[in-house]
């Protein structure tokens, strides 16, 4: 059985899942209304700034960590007979926040861009609703590369 390495992480796969994903990122936060949703094309909007491409340099750069930790998610799929990954992706969005967040949580303890970090910690308390939210574009997102 394939990992999600083998299928996601090839030079074939990454660098257009990596645009994707940026695709992703930037329709997500376009669609956030309200006061929460200015707070985070704020922050969005300060990342940006802090340096042009940095998006998709920073999906590069956390996307081997991002698969090994839905590699799990990925194996429970298929010990229960595969199916929709998408559909179990959103099914079990609380877990795959917290995997995903708990990369990010450690990388902005070790960061040195201060600018960076506080735009982090500024969003961090909604950021596990907002990866719930984003569970149907991201599982399908990956089920486009392969899953």
């Amino acid at each position: 059985m394939a990992t999600l390495a083998d299928i996601l992480l090839t030079p074939g796969t990454r660098p257009a899942l990596v645009r994707d994903c940026e695709t992703l990122i930037e329709q997500e936060v376009r669609d956030k209304k309200g006061v929460s949703g200015l707070a985070i094309k704020a922050g969005f909007k300060t990342v940006r700034a802090f340096k042009p491409g940095i998006i998709p340099d920073v999906v590069d750069l956390l996307l081997p960590e991002f698969v090994e930790a839905l590699e799990p998610f990925h194996a429970e799929f298929e010990a229960q007979g595969g199916g929709d990954f998408a559909a179990h992706c959103v099914a079990h969005g609380d877990r795959i926040a917290e995997a995903l967040l708990g990369i990010t949580d450690r990388r902005a303890a070790k960061s040195k861009h201060r600018t960076l970090v506080k735009a982090y910690h500024k969003l961090r308390p909604r950021a596990h609703d907002q990866v719930v939210a984003a569970m149907p574009r991201l599982g399908a997102l990956l089920v486009k590369h392969g899953l």
